[in-house]
């Protein structure tokens, strides 16, 4: 055995020896206690950065689904209702992700932590199919019936609001999920930026209702959200099947 430095390099025969034309070369390097520890306090550091993003994705989607609900409802905007809607089950989301950082945190295992989420994504992929469903079928009786949705002005305001605020969110996530490893926290920025293009959709049909009176462009709205909502179940519930894999 040679040593140089924290790198050690062993000579091994096949006859066990140390020697000979035909000795393999094994190399292990020697990681002191002290980088391990730094290792785990700088994961912690992250699983501390990923606890605040979701505790703010909590807050703020909470915020985004009172307002776009009774808004939507006093307006009587599907497009508003489904927006709240989808806020409700971004915020379930956010809560199981942040069980799960802050299981690993106070010292569970990362399957133990993942497996509360597993649960949670297997709810969170039939709700979204469920709001699929309520969207379509109530955007169609909206058409069929030609029921005038009215302008909301806070509809719009919180539109842009989420324009500003999910991309930052999903941003910040994508790169602590980078670091971490996590493909849960990965997922959750996806979703959240899924949230901020269901703004700019919301905001485009409030808009052209508001200001050009096209009172069909709030139900065509939402239905044009219905994609994105059933990708959304299908990779929660792709998710559910993958968790504990990371």
């Amino acid at each position: 055995m040679v040593s140089r430095g924290a790198v050690h390099y062993v000579r091994l025969s096949p006859s066990g020896r140390g020697d000979g034309d035909d000795a393999i070369c094994m190399v292990w390097e020697h990681v002191p206690n002290g980088t391990r520890s730094t290792s785990r306090e700088s994961r912690q550091r992250l699983l501390g950065r990923g606890l605040w993003l979701e505790a703010l994705t909590i807050a703020w989607t909470l915020v985004e689904a009172g307002v776009a609900v009774t808004a939507g409802l006093g307006a009587h905007s599907i497009a508003l209702i489904a927006f709240g809607l989808d806020s409700v089950i971004e915020m379930i989301a956010a809560v199981a992700l942040f069980a799960r950082l802050r299981a690993e945190r106070l010292g569970a295992s990362r399957a133990e932590a993942a497996a509360r989420e597993k649960r949670a994504l297997w709810i969170v992929g039939t709700t979204f199919f469920l709001l699929g469903f309520y969207v379509v079928v109530e955007s169609a009786a909206t058409l069929a019936g030609a029921h005038v949705p009215e302008a909301s002005r806070i509809g719009i305001i919180l539109a842009i609001a989420s324009l500003v605020i999910m991309p930052l969110l999903a941003w910040g996530k994508q790169r602590t999920g980078r670091v971490l490893d996590s493909r849960a926290l990965m997922a959750d920025a996806r979703e959240s930026l899924a949230c901020a293009l269901l703004s700019l959709t919301l905001l485009a049909g409030l808009v052209l209702n508001a200001a050009l009176a096209w009172w069909w462009a709030d139900p065509v709205a939402a239905l044009v959200m219905v994609p994105w909502i059933l990708n959304e179940g299908r990779e929660a519930i792709h998710d559910a099947r993958q968790a504990g894999t990371e």
